[in-house]
């Protein structure tokens, strides 16, 4: 999260206003009492792409003492710390600079981070509090604002643009040089054993390692190389993410904080590792990480960890109860990991061990092999008899009493693999019926671990001068030039042949 800002502030200098005036909108919830902010809250700033935190009170609680004040700003001051590279320092402009302000700059100081020191309730320049005083915190200029009345608003935003820097160039991601470094992260549950993958790859102890859940707190990118089944050797970067909580389970900012990083590094990666447990199977919460990994539109290898366990169970002679052999264990396994992730369609599915090495190599191999896939294109008249096949074997389902249908379809990008679909109606493509049609061209093409996104144009999107809408899978294959003529020829309203 290069790109991120934190307000802090000791409580009821007006934190959460600020926030909600910078984000354009009533996020935080602003009232005079102290301490009403308790969690951490972020919203994305679009103009700018940063993301904004408020941290508000955190650790604050009702009836809470100085002591409990003063440790919930330190708290504070240290989440922000870890989590920006750029910090919003907010002052009461009305009450003045407070011990509690001088102890918090203190730390700020100290931190080496980009401060913004910015004095609030200025609303008409009848602020009380004495310059003399702002300037001893060592912090800088002070900038005056009102973020209740919006006073030097762009002033500050234009602070805050200085100190992020220029923004990141924009990219489709449909182009990757040869000489990039393939960028691979491993994501799941706490205590899964992702840190201990990253040192097998790396054979180095430079991961934290430990039994205890959570021992990874931030996302740790290193740099290696590796000499794939093809002989050649290929540049990577890797991500060791902290272990995702379900939202609803997360008992401190730190853990907020690491969820926040390793959603981060999944938007910034080529390939996710989703990483199991070989003896607990496929849980709820492995199914939603590997939702947000779609939701992202990554390809995904599947690795199952902890197999060397499986393997010394059935190495006994009681194995593990009601499977016969490692065989019929790693087969059911199988069969009910893709019940649950049915989602993944195709996606590489390797049983490792990070204790003993066992098949590690085979993850940057599929690695490797889906990062060249996704440079794949898709023959037009193939994608179309593909599409018109599939429909046939199983109709859309009727919807209102229409069904879905595809007249035409071409290949528009890569990474990820993006098909614009001219249809009937987008509203009829049911989400059961889109998975289907996406599992069809996987496979068909080979395009296995690899998502796809359909963007679906509708009669009423279609503009004047666009390809004339085959009618038939016939007229998928007939040149342009031939269905130009076609429709020279043809008198009647075209509207009409676009009812189903």
């Amino acid at each position: 999260m290069s790109r991120t800002v934190a307000i802090v502030g000791r409580p009821n200098v007006g934190k959460s206003r600020l926030f909600n005036r910078l984000a354009r909108k009533r996020i935080s919830i602003v009232h005079d009492q102290p301490g009403i902010t308790r969690d951490v809250i972020s919203t994305f700033i679009e103009e700018d792409a940063y993301t904004l935190l408020d941290t508000g009170g955190i650790g604050l609680k009702e009836g809470a003492t100085r002591a409990d004040i003063i440790k919930a700003s330190e708290l504070q001051v240290e989440f922000a710390i870890e989590t920006a590279p750029v910090i919003l320092f907010v002052l009461d402009g009305l009450s003045g600079v407070s011990a509690l302000d001088e102890r918090i700059a203190g730390s700020l100081r100290r931190s080496g981070k980009k401060i913004i020191l910015v004095v609030n309730k200025a609303d008409f320049g009848d602020e009380k509090v004495e310059q003399s005083d702002i300037y001893k915190l060592g912090l800088g200029e002070p900038l005056h604002v009102s973020a209740e009345h919006g006073r030097n608003e762009d002033y500050l935003r234009e602070a805050i643009r200085d100190r992020l820097g220029p923004l990141p160039v924009e990219t489709d991601g449909s182009t990757k040089s040869a000489t990039d470094p393939l960028c691979v992260c491993f994501i799941g549950r706490p205590n899964v054993g992702k840190s201990s993958l990253g040192n097998r790859l790396l054979n180095s102890e430079r991961l934290i390692v430990s039994d205890v859940p959570g021992t990874t707190r931030d996302s740790v990118e290193v740099d290696f190389k590796f000499r794939g089944r093809d002989h050649e050797l290929h540049p990577f970067k890797l991500i060791d993410t902290a272990g995702i909580k379900a939202a609803t389970k997360l008992a401190s900012p730190v853990e907020y904080f690491s969820r926040l990083r390793a959603l981060d590094s999944i938007q910034r990666t080529d390939v996710v590792f989703l990483v199991l447990d070989a003896l607990d199977g496929v849980t709820q919460q492995d199914k939603a990480i590997a939702g947000e990994a779609i939701k992202e539109r990554k390809p995904i290898v599947i690795v199952v960890n902890k197999w060397d366990l499986v393997r010394k169970a059935f190495a006994k002679t009681e194995g593990l109860a009601g499977y016969k052999s490692e065989r019929d264990y790693r087969e059911k396994y199988e069969k009910a990991l893709f019940e649950r992730l049915f989602f993944t369609p195709g996606s590489p599915l390797i049983f490792v061990s990070a204790m003993n090495g066992y098949e590690v190599d085979r993850m940057l191999n599929a690695a490797v092999q889906l990062n060249r896939t996704l440079d794949r294109k898709l023959p037009t008249a193939k994608l179309n008899e593909t599409l018109a096949y599939l429909a046939e074997r199983t109709p859309p389902p009727a919807v209102s009493g229409r069904r879905f249908r595809v007249y035409y379809a071409t290949q528009t990008g890569t990474r990820p693999f993006r098909v614009k679909m001219f249809c009937n109606r987008e509203e009829k493509l049911t989400e059961q019926y889109r998975r289907y049609l996406e599992s069809g061209l996987v496979k068909e093409f080979g395009l296995d671990g690899c998502p796809i996104y359909f963007d679906l144009v509708g009669k009423d999107r279609y503009a004047d001068g666009t390809r004339p809408i085959p009618q038939s899978k016939e007229e998928f294959h007939k040149p342009k030039w031939k269905q130009n003529e076609e429709k020279d020829n043809d008198s009647s309203d075209s509207s009409q042949t676009l009812e189903d």
